[in-house]
C-alpha cells in the first residue's frame, strides 16, 4: 500500500476530522425575512460587497451602500433599485473614522435603525514583507483593521441603543491560517477575529447575547477584484490555488445575517484550513506557503505597483474579478512554451 505524503495526510486528516462545512443554503420563507431590513454594506462598490448588495435588492432589503467610487456605487444602487429594493449610496473611506460615523448617521435617518452592519471593505499587498514600502502597510491596516473597529464602534452603539442588530465582519481564512508573501494582510484579519471574539463576550456581559450578535465570515481565497486591486511587488501576478466564486460568499453572508454564529468559514476548503491549523499549525502554514510561492511564479510578471491601497482604480467594477479565467489563460500559455 502506498504511503500517503505529509500534505496529503494532512488534508485527510484535516478532512475527516472537520466534517460537512456549514450550509448556508436559505428557504423561500427565510428569505423572505430579508424584505424591508436595513444593511449597511462597507465595501459594495465591486467583489462580494457589490454582490451580496444586489442579492439583498432583490429581496427587497433597504441597503445602504459605502465605499470611495460614488460613481460605481451609484451603478450598484440602480441595480438594487432594479431589483425591488431601495437604496442609499454614502461615499466612504472607512479609513476615516469620522466618515463611518457620517454613514451610520445618514443611514439611521433614511431608514430609521439599522439591522445589519457589514464590514467588507479590504485591500491587500502581496510581495515579501521586506520587499513592500510600509506605506502600503500602514494604509492596509488602516482599511482592514481600523476601518473594522470604526465600523464595529458605529454600529454596536446604535444596536445597543435600539436592543438588536448582526454585525458582520469580514474576516478570511488567513484569519486562522497565516500566509506567507500576505504578512501584513493576514495579520489584519487575525485581528479582525480576534476582535469579533471579543465583542461577543463584551456583549454576553451587558445582558444581550441573544439580541446583539457579532460574526467573522471567513471565506477561501475568492475570485474578485480584490487580486486586481491589490498591491504587489512580487515580479508576478497573484495566484491562488482553488479560487472559489463570489456566488458562495455572497450567500453566506446573507445566510449569516439571519443566522449569526461567531466564525463562520466558508465552504469545505476554509473548514479544512481551519482544521488543519489547529492540528497541525507548522505544517499547515509550511504547505500554504509552498503552494503559495509556487503558484506566484506562474502568475505573468508585472512590474510593482500599490494598486487601489492609497486610491481607488478604474478597474475591477464588478462581483467577479476574472481572476479564475486569467490563470487558465496563463496555465495554458505555460503548456505551450513546455517542450
Amino acid at each position: 500500500m502506498r504511503r500517503l505524503g505529509p500534505a496529503a495526510a494532512l488534508c485527510l486528516t484535516a478532512a475527516s476530522l472537520s466534517g460537512c462545512a456549514t450550509s448556508t443554503h436559505l428557504g423561500r420563507s427565510e428569505l423572505s425575512r430579508v424584505a424591508g431590513r436595513t444593511y449597511v454594506v462597507v465595501g459594495a462598490s465591486s467583489g462580494f460587497g457589490q454582490g451580496v448588495a444586489l442579492r439583498l435588492g432583490q429581496l427587497r432589503a433597504n441597503v445602504v451602500l459605502a465605499a470611495r467610487r460614488t460613481d460605481l456605487l451609484e451603478e450598484v444602487a440602480a441595480g438594487v433599485r432594479a431589483g425591488g429594493g431601495q437604496a442609499l449610496v454614502v461615499t466612504t473611506d472607512v479609513a476615516d473614522a469620522d466618515q463611518v460615523e457620517r454613514l451610520a448617521d445618514a443611514a439611521a435617518r433614511r431608514f430609521g435603525r439599522i439591522d445589519v452592519w457589514m464590514n467588507i471593505a479590504g485591500v491587500g499587498a502581496v510581495g515579501r514583507f521586506w520587499d513592500v514600502p510600509v506605506a502600503d502597510y500602514s494604509r492596509i491596516v488602516d482599511v482592514n483593521l481600523k476601518g473594522v473597529i470604526y465600523g464595529s464602534h458605529a454600529a454596536l452603539r446604535r444596536f445597543l441603543a435600539q436592543g438588536s442588530g448582526t454585525l458582520v465582519n469580514m474576516g478570511s481564512v488567513e484569519s486562522e491560517v497565516p500566509l506567507a508573501y500576505h504578512a501584513t494582510y493576514a495579520a489584519t484579519k487575525a485581528g479582525v477575529l480576534s476582535l469579533g471574539r471579543s465583542l461577543n463576550e463584551e456583549i454576553r456581559h451587558a445582558g444581550h447575547r441573544r439580541t446583539v450578535r457579532v460574526a467573522t465570515v471567513m471565506p477561501w481565497a475568492v475570485d474578485t477584484p480584490f487580486f486586481r486591486h491589490t498591491a504587489n511587488y512580487s515580479g508576478h501576478a497573484d495566484r491562488m490555488a482553488l479560487m472559489d466564486g463570489p456566488e458562495k460568499v455572497v450567500q453566506a453572508l446573507v445566510w449569516v445575517s439571519l443566522h449569526p454564529r461567531e466564525e463562520l468559514p466558508v465552504g469545505w476548503k476554509a473548514q479544512m484550513a481551519s482544521t488543519a491549523h489547529h492540528l497541525f499549525p507548522d505544517m499547515t502554514e509550511a504547505i500554504s506557503a509552498n503552494i503559495h510561492r509556487a503558484q506566484l511564479k506562474k502568475g505573468t510578471p508585472q512590474p510593482a505597483t500599490a494598486g487601489s491601497v492609497h486610491r481607488p482604480m478604474a478597474e475591477g467594477r464588478t462581483a467577479d474579478g476574472g481572476i479564475r479565467a486569467r490563470m487558465k489563460a496563463e496555465d495554458a500559455a505555460a503548456r505551450e512554451r513546455t517542450p
